[in-house]
């Protein structure tokens, strides 16, 4: 009975030796970024308008789509970075009234996405390369993964208070 029990003591402490057994391979490989997921041409799924006064005071109706009016299926943005993944310019395309300038440059809040309460990452859009002049922000409520996919806000406000919003939905384009 003793051997037995001996027996198995040793082959549950082999199976913990092998289990284990964690091969580093010592390859480091660099977090991914934001910008690595925002880099490249977008095209337009979707275009809301929100009344944000209305929507704030419960007024129904608070929101317009707006993506087939104005050729706003046209619309395309481009996010480019250099070759160390740094932001460098974008660019919208299409014949559609602009909601923001449609070329400049453009930098995010943050490189990787907020685990905790530090709030949604921002892409600060500029209108010359030394990023000195900003002209807008766009709020990023939906960071790329891989279904491609991406979706952020423009806020106009008065006064500090939120009036209307722009909330574009954007798939990737290979």
């Amino acid at each position: 009975m003793r051997c037995k029990s001996i027996y198995w003591l040793a082959v549950i402490m082999c199976l913990f030796a092998i289990g284990c057994d964690n091969t580093d391979d010592g390859s480091y490989v660099d977090p991914i970024t934001i910008y690595e997921k925002v880099n490249g041409n977008w095209g337009l799924t979707n275009l809301k308008m929100v009344d944000e006064f209305a929507k704030a005071n419960k007024i129904e109706p608070n929101e317009q789509n707006l993506s087939t009016w104005f050729n706003y299926e046209d619309f395309k943005i481009k996010f480019n970075v250099d070759e160390n993944e740094n932001p460098t310019s974008y660019e919208v395309t299409g014949n559609v009234p602009p909601l923001f300038a449609a070329k400049g440059f453009w930098q995010l809040s943050t490189a990787f996405q907020q685990t905790t309460g530090g709030g949604p990452a921002k892409i600060y859009l500029y209108s010359d390369a030394g990023k000195t002049q900003k002209t807008d922000e766009l709020v990023l409520t939906s960071v790329p993964g891989k279904n491609g996919e991406m979706e952020f806000q423009l806020i106009h406000s008065s006064g500090g208070s939120p009036f209307v919003s722009y909330v574009f939905k954007l798939n990737a384009i290979n």
